[in-house]
């Protein structure tokens, strides 16, 4: 294998990773923020549909600041190589 190819294969790789971590960051903030509005005490337990909303937008900005970290921190060791 040419190094032009392993490097194909580990970007791939690369990419596969931050896109499950993105997508995991996504869960994890849409989850949280659902929990939060429905057991923290003195909110009304009902879970509206701006509740909801919220929570996507959330689990959005997780998954964003997620994967603009990860790419930070892989630019960063590749600038060192």
């Amino acid at each position: 294998m040419t190094k032009q190819q392993q490097g194909a294969d580990l970007g791939q790789v690369r990419e596969a990773w931050r896109q499950r971590a993105g997508i995991t960051a996504f869960l994890v903030g849409l989850v949280a923020t659902l929990a939060f509005f429905a057991f923290f005490p003195g909110l009304p337990h009902v879970v509206d549909w701006g509740a909801i909303l919220v929570s996507l937008a959330v689990g959005g900005l997780a998954r964003w600041a997620c994967q603009s970290w990860m790419t930070k921190t892989a630019d960063k060791r590749h600038e060192y190589k």
